[in-house]
């Protein structure tokens, strides 16, 4: 009893510090990790001045500059490979650093109301509400079970809404039929609720935000799902609870893999996920700790919290780089963590299959779908590309965090990198050429010194996949069809990797120029599901690659065949580029390796999980059972529950008050 009495009269911030997820030797491993990644960028462009020193001096900047910036981002992806290797190889929790024990629920009484929020925008309708459906089962399912202490209906917990920002109206009609079907089937079990916007302002943040204002009060945590989300309800019970014992936690990103691919371009990119993505992520919330990053769904948030510190301002001048944040995932992880808010990337859920634990393989998911061919998972990219090189604008932000620095810094650099890569390759090619006319290659390239600066640069690109398989080789190489397979589809997939690499490089260089001379882009809704190309699209969008690569490899096998060789790896993906994003967008070609080899297989497929299974037969179903388009009294939506009105007031990046922050605050519902 003293104990408790002593515990109720802590002061909020001293509850709350108690409460937070323990971090041990956070600073000594970000420093760790500095520490490493510079002295091996130091002893990269040491090794290359060796190798440009008898070069012109401009030549030296120019190429040492180039290097430096590539071999840094190589070092840094290295290492936190490396560190996530460890972490999975030892079993450890990447923050805790204790042991993984089975994702079992942890006995606590749900005592919250959780809002799960799907944006949507004209987005395929029957897949849409096939995802959510299955999300919603599965919740509903686990709920039953007695060791998840949920003693009042789950309705009093959990409720649905589909926040629509569709503006076409007969697209709007179709896709109210489909949430009046959802509504009726989950009746008496899961409230699911519609809400239309007449207009999109502020696209996706935007349709949030008015959520929030609305309805956030009402909720402790919000879910917020994609149209392509599918999340199991262990997923959520866990994340609830952990929101509830840890009232410092603004924010909790898992860490969802692609499903459902059946394409080879499909394939390749689902299996890569399912098998470096775990390890990477522990990787990066080893060293992240709390100041983890937000990639705008599969995530819980803290809604007060959420709504008092991440309204997004309006960024000063013009698109491309002006206006709206579009990019917003990012600026609210920054918002909430200046707020001294923490955020956090759980990583359980994934690397529960590499631990030997059924019971959290089989049930606790976060799963995703992706583009299905390399020009809309390009498209993509161009989306993304733009609101990444907005965040430059955000690194000088009032009060933010160093790691929220950073994230803007790695977000907007996963893109340059690409234009500093091409620069490097083409300084390389104009100085081979040079170099042949002045008859002074062999003077100045000591051959020797660049093999091994190469080969090791190379090493530590592909150590990541390297590490990821061999993981996954020890510990789990049944959840990919056994050792032999997954070794196999591994060698494939470095390869597949190594000839659209340079793909991806000319697709970000392009889409780069564009946005630094001014050319904005609109942010339409990226295709889902399956399309194959035809050869007349491909041509149109990467033929200037093939006759690029035709050139460049020209160019250079005329002036120096030893360098033709050592840039094979980039001109032969630039010359068979065609062919590559055309057989690639086969389902044809994918299924001779997923189902006729039994090749590329993932934990997603040979594990069988309830929540894909359930989401599978649900979009099987035949769409007659859909209440009649022009009955309009079947299509009548349930009413909206009552608004609880709230502000979130938009936040300055110029100016922040370390003293007016909301303190995290621990719950008064949690139980001792």
């Amino acid at each position: 009893m003293h104990k408790k009495n002593e515990r109720s009269q802590k002061q909020p911030q001293e509850l709350a510090s108690e409460l937070a997820p323990s971090i041990p030797w956070l600073g000594f491993r970000r420093i760790l990790l500095a520490v490493l990644v510079i002295s091996s960028s130091i002893a990269g462009c040491v090794a290359m001045y060796h190798v440009i020193s008898n070069l012109e001096i401009g030549w030296q900047v120019t190429m040492l500059v180039l290097f430096a910036l590539t071999f840094t981002w190589i070092a840094l992806a290295f290492w936190g490979a490396v560190f996530g290797f460890m972490v999975c190889l030892l079993r450890r929790d990447p923050l805790s650093l204790r042991r993984q024990v089975p994702l079992a629920p942890n006995g606590s009484l749900l005592v919250s109301r959780t809002a799960l929020v799907m944006p949507i925008y004209a987005e395929p309708p029957i897949p849409t509400i096939a995802g959510l459906e299955a999300t919603c089962r599965s919740l509903i399912e686990q709920a039953k079970t007695p060791d998840n202490h949920i003693e009042t209906p789950l309705s009093e917990h959990f409720e649905v809404f589909i926040l629509s920002d569709t503006q076409d109206a007969e697209k709007a009609k179709v896709e109210a039929a489909h949430v009046v079907a959802l509504q009726q089937r989950l009746a008496g079990q899961l409230s699911v609720h519609y809400r239309r916007r007449e207009n999109n302002l502020g696209r996706k943040a935007g349709n949030i935000a008015e959520f929030c204002c609305r309805w956030g009060r009402r909720y402790d945590y919000m879910v917020v799902l994609d149209a392509d989300s599918l999340m199991s309800g262990a997923t959520l019970l866990k994340l609830v609870h952990r929101m509830q014992r840890q009232p410092s936690v603004g924010l909790i990103q898992t860490v969802p893999i692609p499903v459902g691919q059946r394409t080879l371009f499909g394939l390749f990119t689902q299996f890569a996920s399912a098998l470096y993505s775990p390890m990477l992520a522990a990787g990066q919330s080893f060293w992240q700790g709390d100041a983890a990053n937000y990639w705008g769904h599969n995530a819980i948030v803290r809604t007060r919290a959420f709504m008092a510190s991440a309204g997004l301002p309006m960024l000063s001048g013009k698109p491309p780089l002006g206006g709206e944040i579009l990019s917003h995932d990012f600026v609210e992880a920054a918002l909430l963590k200046r707020s001294g808010w923490q955020v956090l990337l759980d990583t359980s859920a994934t690397t529960a299959v590499s631990s030997h634990n059924p019971y959290a393989s089989a049930s606790h998911n976060s799963f995703e779908a992706m583009p299905s061919n390399m020009l809309d998972f390009a498209k993509r990219d161009r989306r993304w590309l733009q609101g990444n090189l907005q965040h430059l604008r955000l690194l000088t932000g009032a009060g933010l965090h160093t790691l929220s620095r950073l994230h803007f810094l790695f977000g907007a650099f996963a893109y340059l990198s690409s234009l500093v890569w091409l620069g490097l390759l083409a300084c390389t090619s104009l100085l081979v050429g040079y170099q042949a006319i002045d008859n002074t290659s062999e003077q100045m390239l000591p051959q020797s010194l660049s093999v091994g600066l190469l080969l090791i640069t190379l090493g530590m690109l592909l150590a990541p996949k390297v590490l990821g398989l061999l993981l996954a080789f020890i510990q789990c190489p049944h959840a990919f069809g056994g050792r032999f397979r997954l070794l196999t589809s591994a060698v494939l997939e470095i390869l597949f990797a190594a000839l659209t690499a340079p793909l991806m490089m000319a697709f970000h260089s392009l889409f780069v120029i564009n946005v630094l001379i001014g050319g904005s882009i609109e942010w339409q809704t990226q295709p889902r599901g399956e399309r194959s190309l035809r050869w007349r699209e491909v041509w149109q969008h990467a033929g200037w690659m093939t006759l690029c690569g035709l050139a460049w490899s020209g160019g250079v096998i005329l002036f120096s065949p030893s360098a033709f060789g050592w840039l094979t790896p980039v001109w032969l993906g630039l010359v068979v580029a065609v062919p590559i994003i055309k057989y690639s967008s086969s389902s044809t070609w994918g299924g001779v390796l997923s189902q006729r080899l039994r090749l590329l297989q993932t934990p997603s497929v040979s594990l069988s999980p309830p929540l894909l299974n359930e989401f599978n037969a649900l979009m099987s179903r035949d769409s007659s059972t859909l209440p009649p388009a022009e009955d309009g009294a079947t299509l009548t939506l349930n009413a909206l529950p009552c608004e609880l009105s709230g502000d979130m007031p938009c936040q300055s990046l110029y100016q922040f008050n370390a003293q007016t922050m909301t303190s995290p605050e621990p719950q008064a519902k949690e139980p001792n």
